[in-house]
């Protein structure tokens, strides 16, 4: 027996002691009864029963306890609230908490010469030849000074060295010439699809900054490089699982699963392990360079709809297109500004016209799909491909993640093509209603309309809510927080936008009928928070404690442990 710092008292029942079985409960006795709580959804409820890892009952104290037995472990939540494991359907968990690409963290640098502070500091120690792997650039920062090129200064800086720094967005890297030369790339070299190296508009030579894809192809070789690659990448994936587990997500749409840096033979071992905290459906990146023969053979290898596995490996991930701040969103009036008046209207990772084609191969093999769309003229070409699929009778999940800018045309498209809609508002800037970023490219009409999840919601399409960690915070709450805090901007109300991070993220897994909410027969993922986030103001939301997360009735995190 035990008594947990927060008063929860976890035992296992005494034979002779505490309750008295029943008949009628002796063919589905619990493993787990959880008692005295505040149960969302269920308001007459107050306990719970866990059997094999399924929900078996949900109700009063008295009606659960009859499937108790003495091997029964009874934890009791002392009035605390019990509600679904959140479902993050956009989380970057395999390298958000990496040590790969964390040398040197320029994120809470704010301007150039903090930059050339904070990278002189991480060149102590540097071997020659030995990459130097950093996060954390803004590129509106980086091309500040139009005296020194990015690419000088780096080189300045690191002679001996290949440098690369991950933009805060992932959609470009600073790099100096070792870097580029190790990628055999010079100012002659052709922008790759879904990419752009940026050079000096005068001499055409580089700058040092490579764009979406571009960068991509560069950091896979920098990662790839890396010393005891298979042992850093298993304590980074462990460390994104406990991060996920502290803050109740028990399922977790995969972001991007870099197959060709070995990510997936990192998550096959922590399967093998048994040290999966979370459900998670794995999403293979679809390379916008590679032969799709190559890619879609190995799909078709490694495909997996086994729902009694932890991980699935039934949708992959594709980019239409860029974001707006880079003016790499694919948009369907040009830019008012960019750093690439070459591309007046953004870039597309895979080419609009070859959207269905990939969609239609990847259906063959048992695919659906999670589709980063930002631009406009993104989204429609998304739509545009998945309804070349409906009109099919395709009824695979087709979701969409980071909508930013959807044209009014386009609104109601998402619910007549049951696509998923994934909105990310972990950010304060959101919460404000605050899209002044995006005024200098796209002006103020447009950037006024950004993230319009009410009107997608209100059309009646399946809208999620996700953390995509670590651009945003991980945490569940902040999101749903801010989704309160937009009234009717945003989703209306709490319950709305718990759904989003529960049942209706389910929903874009296609799992709806395995988790997502308390019901019978469902998996008992579960999370317990300090009180009910239904009846408090958002701010209060956001800074709920999360006492213990369960998925498939393990304790896989516990606040006292």
């Amino acid at each position: 027996m035990r008594q947990t710092k927060s008063g929860r008292l976890l035992q296992g029942l005494m034979l002779g002691g505490l309750i008295t079985l029943s008949a009628c409960a002796s063919d589905e006795l619990a493993d787990t009864i959880i008692t005295n709580a505040s149960i969302y959804g269920h308001d007459t409820a107050d306990s719970l029963a866990i059997r094999d890892g399924k929900i078996v009952e949900i109700g009063s104290k008295a009606r659960v306890m009859e499937y108790a037995s003495p091997r029964t472990q009874l934890l009791d939540l002392q009035g605390a609230f019990l509600m679904p494991g959140f479902i993050d359907n956009h989380n970057h968990v395999f390298e958000a908490a990496s040590d790969i690409g964390s040398d040197c963290l320029l994120d809470k640098d704010k301007d150039l010469n903090a930059y050339i502070r904070r990278l002189r500091s991480c060149k102590a120690g540097l071997a020659p030849d030995e990459w130097l792997l950093g996060y954390g650039h803004e590129l509106a920062v980086l091309l500040s000074d139009d005296k020194t090129s990015p690419l000088q200064l780096l080189d300045e800086l690191f002679p001996d060295n290949p440098v690369i720094i991950m933009e805060q967005t992932s959609h470009s890297m600073w790099v100096n010439s070792r870097a580029l030369a190790k990628a055999g790339i010079n100012a002659q070299s052709q922008d790759p699809q879904g990419g752009k190296y940026l050079k000096d508009m005068q001499s055409g030579e580089l700058l040092g900054v490579l764009l979406d894809n571009a960068g991509d192809r560069l950091m896979e070789l920098a990662w790839l490089a890396q010393p005891n690659l298979r042992q850093a990448n298993y304590r980074g994936l462990m460390n994104g699982l406990a991060e996920a587990a502290a803050h109740g997500i028990t399922t977790i749409g995969d972001g991007r699963l870099y197959w060709k840096r070995g990510w997936l033979d990192t998550w096959l071992e922590a399967e093998q392990k048994g040290e999966l905290s979370a459900r998670v459906s794995l999403r293979p990146w679809v390379y916008p360079d590679v032969d799709p023969a190559e890619q879609l053979a190995f799909f078709a290898k490694i495909h997996s709809d086994d729902t009694n596995r932890r991980l699935l490996i039934n949708q992959v991930k594709l980019y239409s297109d860029g974001i707006i701040v880079n003016g790499t969103a694919s948009t369907l009036a040009p830019y008012d500004w960019s750093y690439t008046p070459e591309l007046p209207y953004g870039l597309e990772y895979i080419a609009a016209d070859k959207m269905a084609w990939w969609l239609t191969e990847l259906d063959k093999l048992g695919f659906g799909a999670h589709i980063h769309a930002i631009g406009d003229a993104g989204v429609r070409n998304t739509l545009n491909a998945i309804a070349t699929l409906r009109a099919r009778g395709v009824s695979r999940p087709y979701g969409m993640t980071h909508l930013e800018m959807i044209d009014k045309a386009d609104i109601q498209r998402f619910a007549q093509l049951d696509v998923d809609a994934d909105f990310q508002l972990g950010s304060d800037y959101i919460a404000a209603q605050d899209h002044s970023w995006a005024e200098p490219f796209i002006g103020k009409n447009r950037a006024h309309a950004l993230l319009p999840i009410n009107p997608v919601f209100e059309s009646g399409a399946n809208v999620t809510l996700s953390s995509d960690w670590n651009v945003n915070d991980i945490n569940p709450l902040v999101g749903i927080a801010n989704a309160v805090y937009l009234q009717q901007a945003g989703l209306g109300d709490v319950h709305a936008a718990i759904a989003a991070y529960t049942i209706n993220a389910a929903r874009a897994l296609g799992i709806e009928t395995i988790t997502g909410s308390l019901s019978l027969g469902k998996s008992a993922d579960l999370v317990v928070l300090e009180r009910d986030i239904t009846h408090l103001a958002p701010e209060q939301i956001a800074n709920t404690k999360i006492l213990m997360t369960l998925l498939e009735g393990e304790v896989v995190f516990d606040t006292d442990n």
